[in-house]
């Protein structure tokens, strides 16, 4: 009955995204990169000295939200998550190395995307008396469309987010860590469920702040070890690194050369992996990456919206192209196990979950560093992973307030840490496919109400930075 229910949400799921929402994607990212005359461009520098000037791993509380730089790390552990290894690995396989050149454009623009979604959060968010602020892309949904078709999409999009952002994402990450310790490491899926799920509930029981702390420390110290270690594996293969991008352009335009079968099928199989594993890594689309930027104590949404599209940058040109040359240059080039090979039966005999670990094992297992690479890929998983939960916890909690008031918000903390403990023990295909199912429900309301509050992006804008 499950791989029956799995099979026909997967016929949906190809239509709706191989079909409708991949061109409503990118229509709304182009959209924004023309009515803001390619912000994503224009004030990339301005975004990147607000966050340099900010910048803090101890920033203080605050009245109202949190910092911006707060703010940017909160969104940032939900962008940088296992789809930057898993996602990225499983783009490669299906998709061919081309897939990385789709993933770069719907990454550029969803920059733009990004920066219209952080600007209408904070132009239409409410602050209470208290400080408390409530905001999010079902409030913005209401404004573009204020009647009962407006109340229906925000309805919509709380739920979709509660079920694609937490719930299912509580049991695919759990399951992700569970999976990859076991075999690196042969610990007990209970056992690793058991401190999972431990430290989690722990964190978020404080709330807001707690996470906020955390995710503070955590998402620029595993990024910056993440980026050492990549870095220093495409050192050690740079003979082979000319070779990698040039896969990576040539495939993008000659994708049947390595996926087979006919020049539009192999092109489509490669667009769509790059357009869903970049939306799967980076969220810009989706409205999801916009509530944790609501809780920026900022006056002009421009300033948090240039600050925004940094995320995306970080997560998909940065963290996920770093690791996606790293398992190129070390398995397609010359003298990969993947080189000269590559088939679609290949493809589906190789887990994604272990392709990173191949990739970073290739080179250090070589220069006597026996298991460091798959060791090395899996603490980051870990990292990424627990990140991510932590952020998604406080995405869904937003959204369950939202539907139902703060006072039934512990039935959702119950809920949360049940699913983590549960998901560290088996994996499954329908929940990957409902989280892809409930992601286009949310992207559905989320890039029409986008499309409406045009006018709002642009006005809400300092004088200083007119569009």
């Amino acid at each position: 009955m499950l791989s029956s229910l799995s099979s026909i949400i997967s016929t949906i799921n190809f239509y709706l995204f191989d079909y409708i929402l991949i061109f409503m994607l990118v229509a709304v990212g182009f959209w924004y990169t023309i009515q803001t005359r390619f912000v994503q461009v224009r004030c990339f520098l301005e975004g990147a000295r607000i966050i340099l000037k900010n910048m803090s791993m101890n920033g203080s509380d605050q009245k109202v939200g949190v910092t911006s730089f707060r703010a940017l790390m909160n969104a940032a552990g939900a962008q940088i998550g296992i789809g930057n290894i898993i996602g990225a690995s499983s783009a490669v396989l299906i998709g061919g190395p081309g897939a990385i050149f789709w993933m770069w454009v719907t990454a550029f623009l969803g920059m733009a995307t990004i920066y219209a979604e952080t600007v209408s959060v904070l132009a239409t968010r409410k602050i209470e008396i208290n400080g408390t602020i409530k905001g999010g892309p079902a409030y913005y949904i209401r404004e573009a469309f204020k009647n009962r078709f407006g109340k229906f999409l925000a309805v919509l999009f709380a739920v979709s987010t509660i079920i694609s952002v937490s719930l299912m994402n509580f049991l695919i990450q759990s399951n992700s860590v569970s999976t990859v310790f076991n075999n690196t490491f042969g610990i007990p899926y209970w056992l690793t469920g058991m401190v999972f799920t431990t430290i989690f509930g722990a964190i978020v029981i404080g709330g807001l702040n707690r996470v906020s702390y955390v995710t503070e420390k955590l998402v620029p110290m595993m990024s910056y070890i993440f980026i050492g270690g990549a870095i220093a594996v495409l050192i050690a293969r740079i003979q082979y690194l000319p070779e990698a991008v040039y896969l990576i352009f040539y495939y993008a335009f000659q994708p049947q050369a390595i996926i087979g079968g006919g020049f539009g099928e192999a092109l489509r199989i490669a667009v769509t992996q790059g357009v869903k594993r970049s939306l799967f890594s980076n969220e810009a689309g989706t409205g999801s990456g916009s509530l944790a930027h609501v809780q920026a104590n900022v006056k002009d949404p421009h300033e948090q919206g240039v600050i925004a599209m940094h995320g995306v940058f970080l997560d998909t040109f940065v963290i996920l192209t770093l690791n996606a040359l790293v398992i190129i240059s070390t398995l397609y080039t010359s003298g990969g196990i993947l080189a000269n090979g590559f088939n679609r039966e290949l493809a589906l005999a190789v887990d994604p979950n272990n392709l990173a670990q191949l990739g970073f094992g290739s080179v250090l297992d070589a220069n006597n560093f026996e298991g460091l690479g798959a060791q090395f890929v899996a603490v980051f998983i870990f990292l990424f992973a627990f990140s991510n939960t932590l952020v998604s916890y406080l995405f869904g909690k937003m959204n369950v307030e939202y539907l139902l008031g703060d006072k039934n918000i512990h039935f959702y903390y119950i809920a949360a840490i049940i699913l983590v403990f549960v998901g560290a023990f088996k994996g499954s295909e329908l929940i990957w496919e409902l989280k892809d199912l409930s992601n286009g429900f949310m992207m559905l309301p989320n890039i029409l109400a986008l499309f409406a509050l045009t006018k709002l992006v642009k006005s809400n804008c300092s004088s200083s930075k007119k569009l």
